[in-house]
């Protein structure tokens, strides 16, 4: 699923981030959200949320 709409992402559902020092590799850290940071209905890169280990990043995938 598309971690663009804020409206898929939920605190509690687990997702795979790209953090700010991976975005130029792209490695994934995956991790269940906490809070969602991004305010926005869309962000093209993915939504901006921090995980419950404290990791902020971009949502990339939500796993299901």
């Amino acid at each position: 699923m598309d971690g663009c709409k804020r409206e898929n992402i939920k605190p509690g559902i687990k997702v795979k981030v790209v953090q700010k020092q991976d975005q130029p590799t792209g490695k994934l850290t995956e991790g269940v959200v906490k809070d969602i940071l991004t305010n926005s209905a869309r962000h093209p890169h993915g939504i901006k949320v921090r995980l419950v280990n404290g990791i902020v990043g971009r949502a990339k995938e939500i796993i299901v």
